[in-house]
């Protein structure tokens, strides 16, 4: 391999579970979740003699948005069945095996624009302008959405404080 391909090997290795992890928390889905970090990997890897120097974690983080942005776009390509087919069982052997459910549950409920702000702000710890840069959205819109959006997460947790709360 070129020494190119050794450093996106290393890069894959150390950013790909938290990517992955980040895609699963947008879409709520594990398969869809892994397509969008490889789409991601695949779209920084055509990049990374322009990136690998910069900041390529953030280039794949933007790809991986966009990308899971566009699907939320797109007209929805499944069709109801007569029958459901039947759900694995599924065991919680662990607490963070049922937070991790838990919170995938409550992030579903908020829109797709709300999801993606508290993922990029919480989940990724980006500073509000940042998110407005790559949602391409004003920092008030950024602002008012990671409001309502912490304030249904309160609801649903029954909590007066989750992220960032005031504990009013």
């Amino acid at each position: 391999m070129a020494r190119g391909d050794d450093e996106f090997a290393d890069f894959v290795r150390a950013s790909s579970a938290r990517l992955t992890h980040a895609a699963y928390l947008l879409t709520g889905d594990r398969h869809q979740a892994e397509d969008a970090a490889q789409t991601a990997f695949t779209r920084t890897y055509a990049a990374w003699s322009r990136v690998r120097h910069k900041d390529a974690y953030g280039y794949a983080r933007t790809v991986l948005m966009n990308h899971v942005i566009d699907g939320w776009r797109r007209p929805i390509r499944e069709y109801a069945t007569e029958a459901m087919p039947d759900q694995p069982d599924r065991l919680d052997v662990d607490k963070a095996v049922t937070q991790r459910a838990w919170l995938t549950a409550v992030l579903r409920t908020l829109t797709a624009r709300e999801r993606a702000v508290v993922v990029l702000r919480h989940f990724f710890d980006l500073p509000e302008a940042d998110v407005a840069r790559e949602l391409g959205v004003s920092l008030g819109t950024v602002k008012s959405t990671n409001s309502r959006a912490l304030a249904k997460l309160r609801i649903e947790a029954g909590e007066d404080t989750l992220i960032g709360g005031s504990g009013r």
